[in-house]
């Protein structure tokens, strides 16, 4: 109600001063009026300007003025506009900011399903392919033979040879796999429990 009646008062408010801007054209309109026809009058004409002069100063002189009436609705009437509107611009954002929402989800729909598609999948490491790679077999193997190997065994992953020689390395340094050397080619075997160097058991302190 308060808003309404804010509303009203500002409504009030243009129409006055929009009626005393038409008060102040219309005295002007009435004054040039009564010029221009002094000066045809001046000029040798005759007849109905000269009455019209004659009606137009006298309104002039008396000071009364005609102004139209404004309409008894108009402040109704703009409060209603003003409430329209705002409810038109209401929902017009609401349907720009659902439709921004539905193009972002749209947008990032693809970038998730690409990252997600992107990551590579859980799996053994390489230490464990190669150990139990070597485990499963009876005579050594090369580096190059164990990287062939695993490539055919997991043709999406990419498995280097050097990566491959590294890691049985570490293997070896573990005591997990045995080196052995054949002229300029080195070859590894898995190692059995036996061949795993263990720390010696402390004696026991006798009493």
């Amino acid at each position: 109600m308060a808003a309404d009646l804010e509303t009203n008062r500002k409504e009030q408010e243009r129409v006055g001063a929009e009626l005393a801007a038409l008060q102040e054209q219309l005295q002007a309109l009435e004054d040039d009026h009564a010029v221009l026809l002094s000066m045809q009058q001046a000029l040798g004409s005759t007849g109905t300007p000269t009455a019209t002069a004659k009606a137009t100063a006298g309104r002039a002189s008396t000071g009364k003025k005609s102004v139209p009436a404004p309409r008894p609705s108009a402040n109704n009437s703009g409060a209603a506009r003003t409430k329209k509107s705002a409810t038109t611009k209401a929902k017009s954002t609401d349907k720009a900011n659902k439709a921004k929402e539905t193009d972002k989800a749209a947008k990032s729909a693809p970038k998730a399903s690409a990252k997600k598609s992107a990551e590579p999948t859980a799996g053994p490491t390489l230490v464990e392919l190669i150990g139990n790679h070597l485990s499963r077999q009876t005579e050594p193997r090369s580096a190059a033979e164990i990287t062939s190997a695993l490539a055919q065994e997991l043709p999406d992953r990419t498995i280097k040879t050097t990566v491959v020689r590294t890691t049985v390395e570490g293997l070896v340094a573990k005591g997990r796999a045995l080196r052995t050397k054949q002229g300029s080619s080195v070859f590894y075997t898995a190692a059995t429990p036996a061949d795993s160097t263990t720390a010696p058991e402390p004696e026991g302190v006798t009493g």
